[in-house]
């Protein structure tokens, strides 16, 4: 949506033309609704709101950036937000909304929606922790007995169809609750009308568990290629089902945190956010890098007489720091990927460091050959910087490839986000740990 269009819905809501501000929205897709009210303040946002349809305004909640929508959400009423906006939505997409709230305007809007079933939805649903399946579900389903006969089935599925906007998957159930399999739409059309719904229904459907993560759940979704999955809760009972759209959505946030954390971000931020927001989430690990640099010139500091002794020793400070922690972040960076599409266990733990360990042994000799080369034609081979400079070298990769594997499997064991293992972590550190080796072969050189 380009600049000059916002501007004159701008313009025309600036000058209360309601008539033409809906001619502008009639053609639009609710996302692109969202993404123009994303570029409004919330005022104007509030205009445009007034001229949906309680459906479609719904659905452009939906869509709204999540700063965007919580601002917007402030200056509302809690029985609008109840009337205008949960009333018309999915459960799943209801909670999200009722989590952006405090827990007191979370009971107004509550005790606002008349649908007193919709509501209980809503607050079983608000008691699962957010990053599990249970979390992330709906309860808008097709649902099947397994003991119906093919009319009996058609006629429920009809009338249950009436209420959802989509159908993914017709789930087949027994007297207790529990899922006993998926009814292929297909069978509805071949199957003779005396066959029952257990006849044909397709059995051990792939699920999870309501305490099941997300980022498992969506490893699932990806491997057997579906659009939905049924959520059952301890006993086997089916409790709602999640669909692929909400699993991308959750696995874009994840990867953009992961991102952050790997780029030395404390929080969660982006490009619009104020100044204040922005510092905060950049200086701690400015901080850190700052101490770090401090550490590395008081290491250095003890070693005057040796620079004294051999002056081109300074000359290869950038080229030992700088390689390791290029290689750390790239070893960190390979193990924070396979833990995340669970292509690596932490259990694999000591064949994945022997692994690394072999690559980084092969990397280190050629690297620190090709250093030894040129300093042996340029300083000669009696030189102390010749030997010490591609001896540190292939200690510094070493270290710092070992140490880039173990650090992000470290803490995935101990349940703490293995992305910030990469980027300014293993660089201040490798940098450091570089230095001390460097000036300490050096020295036993001299």
């Amino acid at each position: 949506m380009n600049e000059e269009y916002i501007d004159n819905v701008k313009q025309l809501i600036e000058q209360k033309d309601a008539n033409k501000v809906k001619e502008f929205l009639i053609n639009l897709h609710p996302a692109d609704i969202a993404e123009l009210c994303n570029d409004l303040n919330p005022e104007e946002a509030r205009f445009v709101y007034r001229l949906l349809d309680n459906e479609t305004a719904a659905d452009v909640l939906v869509e709204m950036d999540e700063d965007v929508r919580k601002e917007f959400l402030e200056i509302l009423p809690s029985e609008t937000i109840a009337k205008r906006f949960v009333d018309y939505m999915d459960t799943d997409d209801a909670v999200d909304l009722m989590r952006e709230l405090d827990e007191e305007k979370q009971e107004e809007v509550l005790s606002h929606i008349e649908d007193i079933e919709q509501a209980g939805d809503i607050v079983d649903l608000l008691k699962y922790d957010e990053d599990t399946a249970g979390g992330l579900m709906g309860t808008e389903m097709v649902l099947v007995n397994e003991n119906w006969s093919m009319p009996e089935c058609l006629k429920e599925m009809r009338q249950q169809a009436e209420e959802l906007d989509e159908i993914y998957y017709v789930y087949v159930i027994d007297d207790d609750e529990r899922l006993r399999g998926i009814f292929p739409l297909k069978k509805m059309i071949t199957s003779p009308s005396v066959s029952k719904v257990k006849h044909v229904m397709q059995k051990d459907p792939i699920s999870v568990h309501v305490d099941t993560p997300i980022d498992e759940v969506a490893q699932i979704i990806e491997k057997y290629d579906l659009v939905a999955i049924p959520v059952l809760d301890s006993i086997g009972r089916l409790v709602g089902q999640i669909t692929v759209d909400d699993v991308m959505d959750e696995v874009r946030e994840q990867s953009e945190r992961d991102y952050q954390l790997a780029s030395g971000l404390s929080q969660d931020v982006e490009t619009d956010d104020n100044v204040l927001r922005q510092t905060t989430a950049r200086l701690p690990w400015l901080l850190i890098g700052m101490l770090g640099g401090i550490g590395n010139s008081m290491i250095l500091g003890n070693f005057d007489a040796t620079f004294a002794a051999h002056p081109e020793m300074a000359l290869y400070i950038p080229l030992i720091g700088g390689t390791g922690g290029n290689v750390g972040t790239q070893s960190s960076a390979l193990v924070v990927q396979g833990l995340a599409n669970s292509s690596l266990d932490t259990k694999n733990t000591f064949k994945q460091v022997t692994k690394e360990a072999i690559v980084a042994l092969i990397n280190a000799t050629i690297i620190s050959l090709l250093v030894y080369t040129y300093n042996f034609i340029r300083f000669g081979a009696m030189a102390t910087v010749t030997y010490s400079v591609s001896i540190s070298l292939f200690a510094v990769v070493m270290f710092a490839s070992i140490f880039g594997t173990l650090v992000p499997m470290t803490l995935e064991k101990l349940k703490i986000a293995p992305a910030i293992a990469t980027g300014p972590f293993i660089a201040i550190t490798n940098d450091i740990i570089g230095m001390m080796l460097y000036m300490g072969i050096t020295v036993l050189l001299s």
